[in-house]
């Protein structure tokens, strides 16, 4: 019983690449309770890796956050698997503004101990205690009052790219990183402010309302399936679009395009550009902006040691790279000191 990926990324590729066939990127979350997350985890893999669905999910006791592709053809049975489990039952699923075949290469299922990296102890205060969901023509509404801020809750490198007319972008590396300090800068508006909360998909957004109750805020909403959804139906009602640039996301495409605007800066020369992209060292990886000038001249790296260490040859790079770790906490999505303009 096969219960792990077994293929390469580039063999994948080279699979779907021959096969043809339009696949669809879509993600959901749901907080639930689940028994025992192992079980459940591997129910799941075996079943998706039948419908050829590839993808990053994580199932923990609190619930399920996923973001998969999965070929057009089998879309009607894997919606009829969710159906099919209770909790999952009607999910809403955020359907990608922008469709790439290649948008995930594996089906990863992991347990977690969370869905999401809060940071938070979830004992401490009633987590279905949320705010009020707004859909884009609420959204778009409430947004325009005095009274109300907006604030996004997703990390600087997403902000950077795109976000919201007027809103609050903390400058953050994690979601954890962004609850105190929003909480502090905002203190003094607990009572009298709207206080209206966004981020890609909805989930950092769930959790984040109930906490901001449980600290006091009075009048606490979240935009319904995040950016993705919004614009979704902007498309569909035809409604005033009021988010600039990029989005955001966490597969192969990296953004999607939602508005004409480029609101970022290549990190190598300031030119206009909201282009991420990951250092050509491997060692490195370091995810930053770069133009096409600026990547023909730096053949794809982010400083002229990553360009010497990537001309080397590959079995030399492994050898650098051999017995040292690399994380996000380390390469900071794009604070690097080999960054001119960061």
């Amino acid at each position: 019983m096969q219960l792990y990926n077994t293929l390469s990324a580039k063999e994948r590729e080279a699979l779907i690449a021959e096969a043809g066939k339009k696949r669809l990127t879509l993600s959901f979350y749901q907080y639930a309770k689940i028994e025992n997350p192992e079980i459940f985890r591997n129910h799941l893999f075996i079943t998706w890796n039948e419908f050829d669905v590839l993808g990053r999910i994580y199932v923990a006791k609190e619930g399920i956050n996923a973001q998969l592709s999965v070929p057009a053809d089998y879309f009607s049975a894997f919606k009829l698997h969710l159906d099919c489990i209770t909790f999952l039952k009607d999910v809403r699923l955020n359907i990608a503004v922008e469709h790439d075949d290649f948008s995930f290469l594996k089906l990863k299922v992991k347990v977690r101990d969370k869905i999401l990296a809060d940071g938070l102890n979830d004992n401490t205060f009633d987590v279905t205690n949320k705010g009020i969901h707004l859909d884009a023509i609420a959204f778009n509404n409430l947004i325009e009052q005095p009274d109300t801020i907006l604030v996004d809750m997703r990390n600087h490198y997403e902000s950077e790219i795109g976000h919201f007319k007027n809103a609050i972008t903390p400058d953050v590396d994690t979601f954890r990183d962004s609850l105190n300090l929003i909480e502090e800068d905002l203190k003094d508006f607990k009572k009298n402010k709207n206080l209206v909360m966004y981020c890609t998909g909805g989930i950092r957004c769930e959790k984040a309302s109930a906490y901001f109750k449980h600290k006091g805020f009075k009048h606490v909403y979240q935009l319904e399936g995040g950016i993705i959804n919004y614009v979704n139906q902007v498309k569909e009602k035809g409604l005033d679009n009021k988010f600039i640039g990029k989005n955001f996301v966490f597969d192969e495409r990296r953004a999607e395009r939602i508005s004409n605007d480029v609101i970022a800066h290549c990190h190598q020369c300031k030119n206009p550009c909201d282009t991420h992209v990951n250092c050509a060292n491997e060692a490195c990886n370091l995810l930053f902006i770069q133009c096409e000038d600026c990547a023909e001249k730096m053949n794809q790296c982010c400083s002229e040691t990553c360009m010497q260490i990537a001309a080397l040859p590959y079995e030399e790079q492994k050898l650098l790279r051999k017995g040292k770790a690399n994380s996000n906490k380390i390469f900071k999505k794009g604070r690097s000191e080999a960054l001119r303009y960061k």
